[in-house]
């Protein structure tokens, strides 16, 4: 997996406690999903989009349809993480993410992911509404 390119991204505080490490002292696996999503939640908050608005307003809803996730660097009790969020394309039905969980410019993990959209009545693929595309603005488009 390649790192994001660089560029501006959302960033979001995490601190590891100590419910979120495992018998090896080092923060677990699943954790780190944990924290990508309240990342992505808050990115897209900041973006115009929290989950409630588009819920109400488009009756969509954003789900994981895949997520590779690559673990370089352990996280340890106490550590301040950032993870930066980076929107990469936004495509017909998809838009794909860049996420990293930094602490002190060393990358712990490396997270690729592709969210759909989806009717929330119906859960069948939608197109993404023309007003997130505006608000994910700036992101290249792609066929899909």
């Amino acid at each position: 997996m390649k790192l994001p390119p660089p560029g501006p991204a959302h960033g979001f505080p995490i601190r590891v406690y100590f419910e979120d490490t495992d018998a090896g002292g080092v923060a677990y696996h699943a954790n780190y999903l944990r924290w990508a999503e309240r990342a992505r939640t808050e990115s897209l908050r900041d973006m115009g989009l929290p989950h409630q608005l588009m819920v109400e307003r488009h009756h969509s809803i954003l789900v994981v349809r895949r997520i590779e996730v690559e673990y370089w660097r352990p996280a340890r009790l106490d550590d301040a993480i950032v993870v930066e969020t980076r929107v990469i394309a936004v495509r017909g039905v998809t838009l794909l993410l860049d996420q990293r969980m930094v602490r002190a410019e060393e990358t712990l993990a490396a997270l690729h992911v592709e969210l759909a959209c989806i009717d929330r009545h119906t859960l069948r693929p939608r197109r993404i509404p023309e007003p997130w595309r505006a608000a994910l603005g700036g992101a290249p488009g792609e066929a899909g």
